[in-house]
């Protein structure tokens, strides 16, 4: 508390020398959309050190001493824009970015301003561009956020062809995955292989994978933003695609032309349709598909206010039906809402207002008739967030605001069939649902020092309660229960709290080098149970309680970066070192599914994670892309595992090499590729057998004692622009995922040889040899 009074009374004494400035504010937006621009670079040309990048909506302020300025305003693939200004009082200046028309040799594919790898104080963040991944080859021909991601350094995918992954040893239960504020619980389809973001809807990516600024809370390992396009608010389009797998259509245009926009996209796939006409006859009642919908809608209110309004539904469905009472049936999928609110208090404050919604459920249905029973799981969230931007001046922008979100955890609900003529009596079960409250509060100040340095500190305070109704079970050293608690509606069963300090600093070296580093910790209150490969629908979320007590992540990193050739290469090596308490692993046999007392299935310790990171990427010029290697280890600590002694974590990857070009043949046809290598992830085989009463059983010694076989691949992908009007653009996208056929092994089991029942076979599954794709997409 000390340390947010001393922040505030500073912050308070740079007010009173910024009264005597005048401020220039607005928006800057695309010229041919309206869309609003994140990352544009506001600088002043007489005074080269004072800049300022437009917020997450747009927009931008500066404060200056009276007199004339020339403001360029610059965004890596757009026309930069020169606007002179006599400075005599606060003035409003809203401004439109024309694309710039790239000539063949002039290709850009970076999202942001040219240097600013090197002059944020902001490190170990990446971001997405989304013309980007439409030329990168992708499984099939699905172009994905989240494959593109795992081409980064310090991201490694689960399992093959998924779209989960795990950052800087982290779990993957410890990723914050935001969709315009809400959070996304579950981002897969199709059991992992396909994420739920559709691109044609997505405007803006960021991933922070160290150095998490304070706004961001609740996951100790990244944060990933994903912001949905406005819509055009100059005028109607529609876009789309045709594929192998799924078909998709974006459909955006103005509510009122510069005041409002609105955008629909949807996604949809039709292997359930192939097979009602031409699947054999006991699969055609087979129901196997997923959807997305993204609605969003924005208005101008006035000058000083904007709303927005933007919503997803998504959803899987496998059904098999043999016309028999054997039909299974399941789905699952999210649903996310949030409505914001966007206020100018003064050319100084900004404030955004959101309400959010997220749900996360999952259906599986057995039998049919009074015969069939339902099992039902989920997770479900509202809250409210309150997000100040404060310009001071042109040393101090600060950020504060507060949140709280209201959780419920459904473990499960079994239902069966309704009481019918046979006089049984429907059987409903249910695990007792879970309440809690989570809140925080923060501020942060990034605060240019020097010309040549730069710091980003701030605190945040987390709050966790959890609340009842509920039983609360204790347990002795076995597991058993031994005692129980019940508390009412909306009583204390549990609070967890704690300062989170956030810190990051760039010191710049010269106009193309610095070097930063940053610190932060952050609390997490809830966990993931899973004891798959990979991630599933059925994965169960459970908060933190008297017994399971919250993660705590503390990352240090440092980084050199730097620049050459005019900002065409931008290079970077950062280190990094993680702690992490109160990690979760299971007891040999845990039973996580649809149990009352799960809890006692686990085991608590801790972890550890440190690597380097090495990238290179080009992004000009006909041949762009990168490359990048990753040297980790990842560590864990169980006093009931593995005799108390340390050992590799699962996703402990050692090497990681992913490498990516994009290479413009014409203007007309795109060449790209894509070759990754990883370690094989460590794994826990049978060591030996040993025979009791003529039974034979297999032995395990380490924990993760084991590796998997290395994985590598290579993908490649061309793209034929057939034409470009102004009034219509179409394209052919053609693409291999696996091009030399490399049979990765997906798992490995053990079996008895048939030949030798001494013996072993170990069993190795491999998913995908060579699968090429074609889809055709279209924008009018």
């Amino acid at each position: 508390m000390k340390y947010l009074l001393s922040l505030l009374l500073a912050l308070c004494f740079q007010i009173a020398f910024a009264q005597h400035k005048y401020t220039i504010s607005g928006s800057v937006r695309d010229a041919k959309t309206g869309e609003s621009m994140i990352g544009v670079m506001v600088s002043v040309k007489e005074l080269p050190q004072i800049g300022v990048t437009t917020n997450s909506y747009g927009f931008y302020s500066l404060s200056l001493k009276e007199g004339q300025y020339t403001f360029r305003y610059r965004f890596t693939g757009n026309n930069e824009k020169d606007t002179t200004i006599q400075l005599q009082k606060n003035i409003t200046l809203n401004i439109e970015l024309e694309e710039k028309v790239q000539q063949l040799d002039e290709v850009v594919v970076a999202a942001e301003a040219a240097d600013k790898n090197v002059t944020s104080s902001q490190m170990s963040v990446e971001k997405i561009n989304m013309k980007e991944i439409a030329s990168i080859p992708v499984f099939l021909g699905e172009k994905d956020i989240f494959k593109t991601i795992q081409l980064l350094p310090g991201i490694k995918g689960v399992s093959e062809a998924n779209t989960s992954f795990y950052v800087r040893g982290g779990g993957a239960d410890q990723n914050l995955i935001l969709l315009d504020e809400a959070t996304v619980y579950n981002p897969a389809h199709l059991l992992g292989f396909f994420s739920i973001f559709n691109s044609d809807a997505i405007k803006d990516v960021t991933i922070y994978k160290g150095g998490i600024p304070a706004e961001y809370g609740g996951r100790i390992s990244s944060a990933i933003d994903v912001k949905m396009n406005d819509g055009n608010n100059k005028k109607f389009t529609a876009t789309g695609g045709v594929g192998l797998i799924a078909s998709r259509l974006t459909l955006e245009g103005p509510i009122v032309k510069n005041k409002g926009s609105f955008i629909i996209s949807g996604r949809r796939t039709y292997a359930d349709l192939f097979l009602k006409l031409f699947g054999p006859a006991n699969l055609k009642n087979t129901s196997l598909y997923f959807y997305d919908l993204n609605i969003k809608a924005n208005y101008q209110l006035g000058k000083r206010d904007r709303i927005y309004l933007s919503g997803y539904f998504g959803r899987d469905v496998l059904g098999l039906n043999n016309n028999s009472n054997r039909s299974t049936s399941t789905n699952w999928g999210n649903t996310t809402g949030t409505f914001r609110w966007n206020h100018l208090f003064s050319d100084k404050l900004f404030l955004n207002s959101s309400f959010i919604f997220s749900d996360y459920a999952y259906n599986i249905a057995l039998g049919s008739g009074d015969a069939q029973f339902t099992i039902t799981s989920g997770i479900r969230d509202f809250s409210i967030k309150e997000d100040f931007q404060y310009y001071i001046n042109q040393k101090h922008t600060v950020k504060f605001g507060v949140s709280s979100i209201y959780h419920t955890f459904i473990p499960g609900e079994v239902t069966t069939g309704t009481a019918s003529s046979t006089g049984r009596t429907p059987l409903n079960r249910t695990i007792e649902r879970k309440h809690t409250l989570e809140s925080g509060i923060y501020i942060s100040d990034n605060y240019t020092l020097t010309k040549r340095l730069t710091i980003n500190y701030g605190i945040r305070y987390s709050l966790f309660n959890a609340l009842g109704p509920g039983t609360v079970y204790s347990y002795d050293a076995g597991g058993n229960i031994i005692d129980s608690s019940i508390y009412s509606n909306n009583q204390n069963i549990k609070t967890y709290m704690g300062f989170e300090p956030r810190l990051s600093f760039v010191f710049i070296l010269n106009s193309s080098s610095s070097i930063k580093g940053s610190y932060n910790r952050i609390y997490q209150y809830m966990h993931l149970l899973s004891n798959t490969t990979s991630s599933t629908p059925v994965d169960l979320w459970i908060p933190c309680s008297q017994i399971v007590k919250p993660q705590i992540g503390d990352q240090v990193a440092l980084g050199y970066f730097k620049n050459l050739h005019n900002n065409m290469f931008e290079t970077s090596v950062e280190v990094y070192y993680k702690y992490m308490q109160n990690q979760i692993d299971y007891k040999d046999g845990a039973d996580l599914r649809f149990n009352t007392t799960v809890e006692s299935q686990l085991y608590f310790g801790q972890g550890w994670a440190y690597g380097a990171e090495f990238l290179v990427r080009k992004k000009y010029g006909k041949l762009t892309g990168w490359v990048g290697y990753t040297l980790s280890r990842t560590l864990r600590q169980f006093d009931s595992i593995n005799h108390g002694n340390m050992y590799p974590a699962k996703q402990d990857i050692i090497n990681s090499i992913s490498v990516v070009g994009i290479y413009q043949l014409s203007k007309k046809i795109t060449l790209s590729a894509t070759w990754v290598y990883n370690t094989g992830f460590a794994v826990t085989f049978p060591s030996g057998k040993y025979t009791i009463n003529g039974q034979v059983y297999n032995l395990y010694t380490e924990r993760n004692g084991y590796r998997m076989p290395a994985y590598h691949r290579m993908d490649v992908g061309l793209t034929w622009q057939r034409k470009k009007t102004e009034k219509f653009e179409s394209s052919w996208n053609f693409s291999i995922y696996n091009v030399y056929a490399r049979e990765n092994a997906y798992s490995i089991t053990f079996q008895q040889d048939p030949n030798d029942p001494t013996k072993s076979q170990a069993v190795q599954l491999s998913l995908f040899r060579f699968v090429p794709a074609i889809t055709y997409n279209f924008k009018f």
